[in-house]
């Protein structure tokens, strides 16, 4: 898998997401502090506002960015944003009003909600050939995972030296990082999009590229069937491990780490799996296991609390981090396959939004309902959920998916140099056949077709 950093672009690439992802979760420790030393009792309110507003930051303006990716240069508009972030990282041991930090928070979320999908967007051009993509996926998806575990560690190391105002300095040194090592790459260049209309227009391609995309349907119900597990995870542990098993806070983060270990065994397993079944066979039987897991999550908070089902709580979160990552990895992928290259910045901005949409939903969810209806009842609602959404993949993504689709055009002049391999297929329709994506001249998916060839 380490092969791919041969590549001098990717390596710089690869560490400034290493290096801005560990900043951010410096952050993340020292913002929950930052809550705490200003709004004292009211700090969870506090945090659980800003991860609300991070979500709709993601939601909203990864739209957009995908329309300014397609028109500054990767390398401007991702050195653009990660000095936005450095910025608001350096102001925000210096606010003392909760509004601020909402503002601030924002802003950060923002400019991450630019930078990410504008980098996912930027590898497929570095890395052109199909296994080298899939290994960058996989580091990609460790990358995240190696930051869970090793952010809180770095951030109770260093806190034990200075206070966690510094914990934002080195928010923004990664930040800076990051920048200089992306201005060190060489990066293409936006390619030109041939869509036409205003921003609102650009701006919701994207979505209706996974509109109108029957296994670009079925990655949004995957992401749903991961956010519904998922959140039970990040929302719930504490709770899990504090009020049912009774055990001291340093627990919650060994729960957490199995999450993250399972996720990381995962991403160094797919490469090889992936190059000899396709995505659906990998991410379809990932999900399905996705609310089996929560079943069994059900029963272990339903019984009495003991070490059999700590360490059943424990392989539990294992698998739901590893069956995550085999539904999230491949993701990218399916995205590559189903957007021209000139659309992929919107693909992913597309993709960005509508999975944090779907965290969006089962945040709250996983927290209103364990307050509510306690803990068994929430993993059987959410597995419930993570089913449906699995059975929706099912259905929508076509068991036989080729990308050589057979197709007519009725609305293209006789002549069109898009109609140079076509044949005349009556009532002034035209048929071909070629690697079929939706874009200008293809604005639904073709009826099935066999493939020309």
């Amino acid at each position: 898998m380490l092969t791919v950093l041969r590549n001098r672009t990717y390596r710089h690439l690869f560490t400034a997401q290493v290096v801005a992802l560990i900043g951010t979760g410096l952050a993340t420790v020292a913002l929950s502090l930052l809550a705490y030393s200003i709004a004292g009792n009211n700090a969870s309110a506090v945090l659980g506002t800003a991860l609300a507003i991070k979500m709709i930051a993601y939601v909203t303006v990864a739209p957009v960015a995908g329309v300014l990716a397609g028109r500054v240069p990767p390398r401007t508009l991702m050195v653009g944003m990660d000095l936005t972030r450095a910025a608001v990282a350096l102001a925000l041991p210096f606010v003392d009003q909760v509004w601020q930090i909402y503002v601030l928070i924002f802003l950060l979320q923002a400019a991450s909600a630019a930078f990410t999908p504008t980098f996912q967007a930027t590898i497929p051009d570095v890395l052109p050939a199909e296994r080298d993509y899939t290994q960058a996926l996989s580091m990609s998806r460790m990358a995240y995972d190696f930051e869970s575990l090793f952010s809180p560690a770095l951030a109770a190391l260093l806190l034990s030296v200075v206070s966690y105002n510094w914990l934002f300095a080195g928010t923004t040194a990664g930040f800076l990082a990051s920048a200089t090592l992306v201005v060190s790459a060489v990066l293409p260049g936006p390619k030109p999009v041939e869509r036409g209309g205003g921003l609102y227009r650009k701006a919701a391609f994207g979505t209706r590229l996974f509109r109108a995309t029957p296994r670009l349907r079925a990655l949004l119900a995957l992401d749903l069937a991961v956010a519904a597990t998922g959140a039970i995870v990040f929302v719930d542990t504490v709770n899990v491990v504090r009020d049912h098993f009774h055990r001291p806070a340093g627990a919650v983060s060994l729960a957490l780490g199995a999450y993250g270990v399972g996720s990381m065994l995962a991403a160094v397993l797919l490469p090889r799996l992936l190059a000899r079944v396709s995505d659906r066979s990998v991410m379809l039987p990932a999900a399905f296991a996705l609310p089996c897991v929560l079943a069994a999550a059900a029963a272990i908070t339903a019984a009495p609390a003991g070490t059999g089902t700590w360490f059943a709580l424990l392989a539990s979160w294992a698998l739901v981090g590893a069956a995550g990552s085999a539904v999230l990895t491949p993701g990218g992928r399916v995205i590559r396959r189903s957007a021209a290259d000139p659309d992929l910045p919107a693909a992913f901005a597309a993709q960005f939004s509508l999975s944090h949409g779907c965290w969006l939903l089962t945040y709250p969810l996983a927290g209103w309902l364990a307050a509510g209806a306690g803990l068994p009842a929430t993993a059987v609602v959410l597995g419930a959920l993570a089913l449906v959404a699995a059975v929706t993949a099912t259905t929508l993504w076509p068991a036989r998916d080729p990308d050589t689709l057979s197709h007519l055009h009725t609305d293209l002049p006789v002549g069109h140099p898009h109609l140079a391999d076509a044949h005349p297929a009556g009532g002034g329709a035209w048929q071909h056949g070629h690697h079929y994506v939706i874009d200008q001249h293809h604005p639904t998916w073709p009826r099935h077709r066999p493939a020309l060839g």
